[in-house]
């Protein structure tokens, strides 16, 4: 089955391939300049810190519909253990096995493809099972530290989250851009509130899942005319789901990461950021969210922050 015409018509529209070079592999973060993120560090003037992570824990976001995606598996593999005789310092020590993008994560560029092609136009074959992805890994993707805006859909709704069936639409970006008096510029890193992570924090996992809100395949169009650096939401799919167009699965994430070469982010705990932004009267801040860097990873684990 191919993929639609209104697809590739957006495609067309947003496709970043060569913008940066040939050789470049990390596509929209190249908009975050120097300049950039001295601008979003002079917003720090109180020192309020908001963390952005949920937790990882073995009865985590994942519900078993993504295959391999598993909740991590922590165990002990040293406790109060004398390495050096007794009557020595003890240690203990931990493991865990976890899908890279199993709680709050990046998708790096790798993470989807279409048409046999990943970003900037490389073969998708380039990712193999031992080689893991041999260009545009999560590694390549570092210094994700920018001003960060937060787009709260759901507030600027007067809700406290978004119906399943809802999909976030570029006048709902600007619905919420005008509820937060902000203006989002080249370089940001925009989070979108749709408030469906509360269900998960209140327990009700398989609600969280699906259906899910999320964007829309039209909002790839809005972030690359603003020259948007990343983008991340509260939701499990980060695209509507089941999908606006019928039968075209994970569109939005082709369009961001295939064609614009923009990282993504999905399970992020937006709460406290919507009060904190509230209370501060303000929604942009310092936003700190580096990936951990997995060689070749094809997303990674991320304990983002938000500092006012």
């Amino acid at each position: 089955m191919s993929l639609p015409a209104a697809f590739h018509e957006i495609a067309g529209r947003v496709n970043n391939w060569g913008r940066w070079g040939r050789d470049d592999e990390i596509g929209t973060l190249n908009l975050i300049s120097d300049e950039a993120v001295r601008e979003a560090a002079a917003t720090v003037r109180t020192g309020r810190r908001v963390a952005l992570a949920v937790e990882l824990r073995q009865d985590g976001v994942q519900t078993g519909m993504i295959p391999g995606r598993v909740n991590p598996l922590h165990v002990m593999v040293q406790v109060n253990q004398e390495l050096f005789g007794p009557g020595t310092v003890a240690t203990s020590d931990d493991a865990a096995t976890l899908g890279l993008q199993a709680g709050t994560h990046w998708d790096a560029l790798t993470h989807a493809s279409h048409s046999g092609r990943i970003y900037n136009g490389r073969p998708a074959d380039t990712i193999t099972p031992h080689g893991r992805a041999a260009f545009s890994g999560i590694h390549t993707a570092r210094h994700v530290v920018g001003r960060g805006v937060l787009l709260d859909v759901a507030a600027a709704k007067g809700v406290d989250r978004l119906p399943g069936g809802h999909a976030v639409t570029p006048e709902d970006l600007d619905e919420a851009a005008e509820f937060g008096r902000v203006t989002v510029r080249a370089g940001d890193v925009v989070l979108v509130r749709t408030g469906q992570i509360g269900l998960y924090l209140a327990g009700d996992k398989h609600g969280y899942a699906f259906p899910s809100p999320g964007l829309s395949i039209r909002t790839p169009e809005w972030f690359h005319a603003r020259d948007v650096a990343a983008v991340a939401n509260d939701t499990l799919t980060f695209e509507i789901f089941p999908p606006e167009i019928e039968d075209l699965w994970l569109g939005v994430h082709a369009l961001d990461l295939v064609e614009m070469g923009m990282l993504q982010g999905q399970n992020w705990n937006l709460e406290e950021l919507s009060t904190a932004c509230a209370q501060e009267g303000r929604y942009a801040f310092l936003l700190s969210a580096m990936p951990e860097p997995f060689v070749g990873g094809t997303g990674t684990p991320v304990a983002p922050v938000a500092l006012f």
